[in-house]
């Protein structure tokens, strides 16, 4: 879906040629580097992004898929009960199917207490809560995933259920409302696949491979096995892969393990995987500039080979491009004060190291099919 007439030949092209024989071109982008691996590569666009026509230009060239990094939300669509406000959104499906890009859908239940409409959070659910909040988010998700069902190719159904700290699903007024999370999670796969039956439907979280992520990690693992048991329709786990590159260079390799152990449990249940918000965070990295980029690509690139070893792996969606418009300024500063560097491009829309690595990476992965979105 979205993808255009020479991203589809190329990934032809891959399907037939002998794995791993792919080879990177000096005249690669992204998205055609990714499809002769048999993956959709895209970016997250915020609203600044959206305003400059350089970015928008620069996307454009470099990507098959689309993500709104906002405007899809829960805040951004609905003001109040009963109330849609699709204009943002809307703007950002009618510049993806005018540039012929997939897009992606984000997200249509995000039940963080902080992240929930302010209006949600002091919602009066009456003497029976528990069908009020399944009114309440049912027909949010209904409504969003029905108006988009025939534009989006892949939605995060739900976003980050899982507290990081316990493991235990997140306490809100939605969990407390319907008597539990695993119920309203659930019902949001169920009528997203009703209103959009072709979609490909995830379940998105921020679990890494670090040392601290082990109970995040088996929560994950517990939910994605409790939506398989009853038969819920999950289609894949969308991995974030907001990941941090430290100081010590040789953290990847002792990382490995235990994240290729998670990936594995996730796959052996018959999940497929998308990355979804890829950045490589560079605030323990010290240097100068140019050996700050280098680092985070070594660092990336590991990372990202270790995602496209699975088979299983259809999508690959950078949070952002450049430099310029990243939130990780924002998340948890470096303390010498310098902007961050964890995009593929530069404030001026240069190319960074990184940019090549993934380039580099796709280009020997093992080849898929085709282009999934």
């Amino acid at each position: 879906m979205g993808v255009d007439r020479r991203t589809v030949m190329l990934s032809a092209a891959a399907a037939l040629a002998p794995l791993g024989a792919a080879r990177a071109r000096e005249d690669d982008t992204l998205a055609a580097a990714a499809a002769r691996c048999g993956l959709g590569f895209g970016t997250a666009v915020g609203a600044r992004g959206f305003a400059s026509a350089d970015y928008r230009a620069l996307v454009e060239r470099e990507c098959a898929v689309i993500t709104p990094e906002n405007a899809m939300k829960w805040p951004a669509l609905s003001p109040g009960p009963d109330r849609f406000t699709f204009e943002d959104a809307d703007r950002y499906a009618a510049w993806a199917a005018k540039a012929g890009k997939a897009l992606r859908g984000h997200t249509l239940l995000w039940p963080r207490q902080d992240r929930l409409p302010e209006w949600v959070k002091a919602y009066d659910f009456g003497p029976k809560p528990v069908e009020a909040c399944d009114r309440l988010v049912g027909r949010h998700v209904a409504t969003v995933a029905q108006r988009y069902a025939k534009r989006v190719g892949s939605f995060d159904v739900v976003n980050e259920a899982i507290d990081p700290a316990t493991g235990a699903m997140r306490d809100s007024v939605l969990s407390q409302a319907s008597g539990g999370l695993g119920r309203l999670i659930a019902l949001s796969f169920q009528l997203a696949r009703e209103a959009a039956p072709k979609a490909q439907l995830v379940y998105n979280d921020y679990m890494d491979w670090g040392t601290g992520s082990e109970k995040h990690r088996l929560g994950v693992l517990r939910l994605l096995e409790s939506l398989r048991k009853g038969a819920i329709p999950v289609d894949a786990l969308g991995v974030q892969a907001h990941v941090t590159a430290p100081a010590d260079r040789g953290a990847a390799q002792r990382r490995e393990r235990d994240w290729r152990a998670f990936l594995d449990e996730v796959t052996q249940m018959g999940y497929k995987l998308v990355v979804t918000e890829f950045d490589v965070d560079d605030r323990e990295i010290v240097g100068d500039v140019a050996e700050r980029d280098q680092q985070v690509a070594d660092y990336g690139k590991r990372w990202a080979e270790i995602a496209l070893s699975y088979p299983q792996l259809t999508t690959f969606v950078t949070w952002g491009l450049s430099d310029r418009f990243s939130w990780l300024d924002s998340f948890r500063p470096r303390a010498d004060g310098q902007h961050k560097r964890g995009c593929l491009y530069d404030d001026d829309f240069q190319p960074k190291p990184l940019r090549a690595a993934l380039i580099e990476a796709f280009s020997a992965a093992p080849a898929r099919a085709r282009p999934s979105t």
